[in-house]
Formats: structure tokens, C-alpha cells, sequence
């Protein structure tokens, strides 16, 4: 299988950094120097398999860029961001990326973050009767939700949601083992399947977006229930 990835970063040395490292068996590398360019690759072309994208570019902004894929796309985004961009990184978060790596970051850890995207990635493109004679899976209903994780598809009441890879498996996760508590950092590794990095932003932010999307009334959820001081769990779907 090929994996189409979409470089965006402005800074020469960086972008042939990330191609370089990146340029590996089965990786297909196409690069954008700017936000207007980037945009223009992702319209013209269809299948991108990962996104990583830096915050600061020129033309159009980067959370503009995010924004506008993430208005056509649920396509897994790394965003790259200054080790001072604490603001940035959230904003990049809550504006849909799955994840972030810190400049300057090394080739080793880069190529790491990149591989666990992608084995996610094939995960989904198998096809369903694959997954369901692997793991035998069936639909979950909780409350107003049907959860299929053979499909990867949520309705509620009827209505498709469109979830990121990210917020799916969490939803999954947590769906799938509905009387148990899951710590952050466990739900760290299994989803982002990578040691945990101490960093609890790109957790938080998530589940937002998630609470967001699946719940009535956000701040006071009935599906992902906080257990506080540990972590979190699925609930029924009825206030308590």
C-alpha cells in the first residue's frame, strides 16, 4: 500500500528535512511551500493519507489551511509548531489537528509520529469485511448513538457525524468498554499508539471537539463523562 502524505512548510531547510526523513518505502511525499499552495494540492488532488503542516506560513495562515481541510476532509493533520507556540497548538487542536510535534524536532521522532498515523491509516483503508473477521465487530448502540466500528461511522438519531480518525477511536474506546475508567495516559497510547509525552493539551482538546459534536449540551455531557482525578468513561446517554 502507498501513503500519500502532503507536506506544508515555508522554511527551505525544514521542508527538505521532513521530505528527506520522510522519503521512505511505500510514502509518497508531495510538498507546498505556502498556504495558497498547499490549498490548491489538496483540492486538486483526492486520497491524502496525513497532512503535516506548519502554523506559520506565508500567504495564507496555517490555521486558516486547517480550517478549510478540515471544512472537506477529516484526513489526519500533524501541525508543527514553535517550542513557544503553547497558543498556537491549542488553537491548532480545537481547530481539528490530530496531533503536534515541537520545533526543532529530530528526524527519529518525526518518522515515529508519522509511522503511527499511518498504521491507523491501514487500518481504515482495509476493507470492512477484514476488519469484522478480525475482530468480529458489531454495532454499538448507546443512547442515541450507533457506533459502527466495522463501517467507522457514528449516527446519532439517524444523522451521520463526521468524526476525525482521532476522536473515533477514543469513541470507540471508551464505547467498547462502557464500565470501565480510562486514565489519560492510557488513552493516550492506545489511540495515539505512542508513549505517553506529558503534554495533556492534545487530550483535552480532543475530547472537547468530541463532546462537541456527539453530545446535546457539551458542558454537561452524557456520553464521555469525566471521572475526576482519573480520567474518563463512557456513559448511557441519559442525564443522571
Amino acid at each position: 500500500m502507498e501513503f500519500r502524505l502532503l507536506i506544508i512548510e515555508d522554511e527551505p531547510d525544514i521542508r527538505l528535512m521532513i521530505e528527506e526523513a520522510l522519503s521512505l518505502p511505500g510514502y509518497r511525499i508531495t510538498s507546498a511551500e505556502d498556504g495558497q499552495q498547499a490549498l490548491q494540492l489538496f483540492s486538486e488532488k483526492e486520497g491524502w493519507d496525513l497532512v503535516v503542516l506548519d502554523l506559520m506560513l506565508p500567504k495564507v495562515d496555517g490555521l486558516t489551511v486547517l480550517r478549510k481541510i478540515r471544512e472537506k476532509s477529516t484526513v489526519p493533520v500533524l501541525i508543527l509548531s514553535a517550542r513557544n507556540g503553547e497558543y498556537e497548538k491549542v488553537l491548532g487542536l480545537e481547530y481539528g489537528a490530530d496531533d503536534y510535534i515541537t520545533k526543532p524536532f529530530s528526524v527519529i521522532e518525526l518518522q515515529a509520529r508519522v509511522k503511527a498515523f499511518l498504521r491507523r491509516a491501514n487500518e481504515y483503508a482495509r476493507s470492512m469485511p477484514e476488519r469484522e473477521n478480525e475482530a468480529g465487530q458489531t454495532q454499538i448502540r448507546i443512547g442515541d448513538l450507533l457506533i459502527d466500528p466495522g463501517n467507522l461511522t457514528v449516527q446519532k438519531r439517524g444523522e451521520g457525524i463526521s468524526l476525525t480518525a482521532k476522536e473515533f477511536d477514543i469513541l470507540r474506546l471508551l464505547a467498547g468498554n462502557p464500565s470501565r475508567v480510562y486514565t489519560k495516559i492510557q488513552i493516550y497510547e492506545s489511540v495515539w499508539d505512542e508513549n505517553f509525552l506529558k503534554d495533556e493539551n492534545v487530550i483535552n482538546v480532543t475530547i472537547r471537539r468530541l463532546r462537541e459534536k456527539i453530545e446535546d449540551n457539551p458542558s454537561a455531557p452524557v456520553y464521555i463523562k469525566t471521572v475526576w482525578g482519573i480520567g474518563y468513561k463512557m456513559g448511557t446517554g441519559e442525564a443522571e
